[in-house]
């Protein structure tokens, strides 16, 4: 080969060289461009949500009611650990205020608070006015400042309430289905307040039914006792256990004490008639903690809560232990039972 057409043959090797190189960092240049979009569309995929739940009871007394929250959120596709983070914040003592916690969900600028209770609910409408809150279980919120209407709450709470107060008929006319000679009730809670919806719904369906209704205060363990012996002084027939924390948190105190002076309890909830009550008859609380996570949903997809009407329950069941009844001597009436959602024996 002549030197002239050699040299020409070496130019063309080295520009085919060069080219070669060139396209292969440029390939590699749009991998890499290509791998930073995609792991930056994976990331705003998966966006991390952060939302507080803060109440007056954890571990054991939440149980359930966890569960079903979790199972709440799973269903609409958060997970725990994966692209949500839930901080639960819970009194460890008995002086550690709810107010400081939920000041600590506030200062870790949680996107959504969710309120088990309507002191919780209470402590966080001090610590945020923007925030949004979720209120699960909370009695009359419109009496307690929280909301302005039910169909538009009007600030940054909504959620799920519980008015009680409403059923109270119900309470009475059932003891009485069992109890027919009932004519005194007792009606067991923390502190009534002079403007309680419940107290007065109680007081107006005692009134209705012929029933003299005894009011009972107990603010603590020793008050819890001597509740009881004003109860057994004044031979009340039957009892009924308002819904609030302190009743969870002290009802292995209540029902032994029912227990011991065979006195028939209506109860707040299904799990209390469970760990030994007469009945109970109200809502469903699981269904409002799995439904709070609706709640949730909305708010972190953009949803304001003065917008979000505040739901009230629905569906009721009817729980009876027919356990505690033989105990007590008393004979549940088959309409009752076939009427029960669930019996327990």
């Amino acid at each position: 080969m002549n030197m002239h057409l050699y040299g020409l043959w070496l130019d063309g090797v080295h520009q085919a060289g060069y080219g070669l190189t060139t396209r292969r960092n440029a390939m590699t240049a749009l991998g890499a461009a290509a791998f930073a979009a995609a792991s930056r569309s994976f990331a705003q995929a998966v966006r991390v949500r952060r939302i507080g739940y803060i109440g007056p009871f954890g571990g054991s007394l939440l149980g359930d009611r966890a569960v079903a929250f979790r199972s709440g959120l799973r269903e609409l596709g958060y997970v725990e650990g994966k692209n949500l983070i839930v901080e639960w914040r819970f009194p460890s003592t008995v002086d550690q205020r709810l107010d400081d916690l939920a000041m600590d969900l506030v200062a870790l600028k949680v996107e959504v608070i969710v309120a088990q209770s309507g002191n919780a609910t209470g402590a966080a409408r001090r610590a945020t006015k923007t925030i949004p809150i979720v209120m699960v279980g909370a009695n009359d919120p419109m009496l307690s400042g929280f909301i302005a209407s039910l169909a538009r709450p009007g600030g940054n709470i909504t959620g799920i309430s519980n008015l009680m107060g409403d059923i109270s008929v119900k309470h009475l006319e059932m003891l009485r289905e069992v109890l027919p000679k009932l004519s005194r009730v007792a009606l067991l809670a923390r502190h009534f307040s002079p403007e309680s919806s419940t107290l007065k719904s109680v007081q107006s369906a005692a009134r209705s039914l012929n029933v003299e209704l005894l009011p009972v205060e107990a603010v603590s363990v020793s008050g819890i006792v001597a509740a009881f012996d004003v109860m057994v002084r004044e031979r009340v027939h039957a009892l009924i256990v308002e819904t609030e924390p302190f009743i969870y948190q002290n009802s292995d105190e209540i029902l032994a004490l029912a227990a011991k002076h065979r006195i028939p309890t209506m109860m707040p909830t299904a799990e209390l008639v469970e760990a030994g009550g007469l009945m109970s008859y109200g809502w469903d609380p699981l269904m409002g903690y799995k439904g709070a996570a609706t709640y949730v949903d909305k708010i972190l997809k953009g949803a304001k809560p003065a917008d979000l009407p505040v739901e009230q329950p629905s569906t009721f069941e009817l729980v009876v232990n027919t356990k505690t009844a033989k105990i007590l001597g008393i004979k549940i009436p088959r309409t009752m039972l076939v009427r029960a959602t669930r019996v327990i024996e």
